[in-house]
């Protein structure tokens, strides 16, 4: 019985339960970033770029290819085809530029919501102000 009142501590502790929400809202936010990347800047690149590319097309083959397989990432990946892929890696890298952007952003308003919400100092004692005053003038 002692174990149990040991986890029941363990798993209701605050800390516990934010890092859970933590992680939940997290996941959700990465789904947010990957459509983001996929549906919205990656057409509006590859339409800047010249045409309809698609990143995770970009690869070179490094092995031999199987006669008659279409030369497509996910055929090639199926047919056991060694690729280096770099075009996945362009947009893996394109996901972290925006997601650490977007958690930047997200960082500065918190923290911009806190010094508008922060109580302002109390203000100082005269007597401190007065000490300050004969320090200053001693150092002089």
């Amino acid at each position: 019985m002692a174990v149990l009142k040991e986890f029941r501590d363990f798993a209701v502790k605050g800390n516990v339960i934010d890092l859970a929400v933590g992680v939940i809202i997290g996941g959700a936010f990465g789904k947010i970033v990957d459509s983001l990347v996929n549906d919205i800047v990656m057409p509006v690149i590859s339409t800047l770029l010249g045409g309809h590319i698609d990143f995770t097309n970009l690869f070179l083959v490094l092995g031999n290819m199987p006669p008659g397989a279409p030369r497509t990432f996910d055929a090639l990946k199926k047919a056991g085809v060694p690729l280096f892929a770099y075009g996945n890696f362009i947009t893996i890298s394109i996901n972290f530029i925006l997601l650490a952007f977007v958690i930047f952003q997200m960082v500065k308003i918190v923290n911009r919501v806190r010094t508008i919400d922060a109580t302002p100092a109390p203000p100082t004692p005269e007597y401190i102000v007065l000490l300050r005053e004969i320090r200053d003038s001693l150092k002089k």
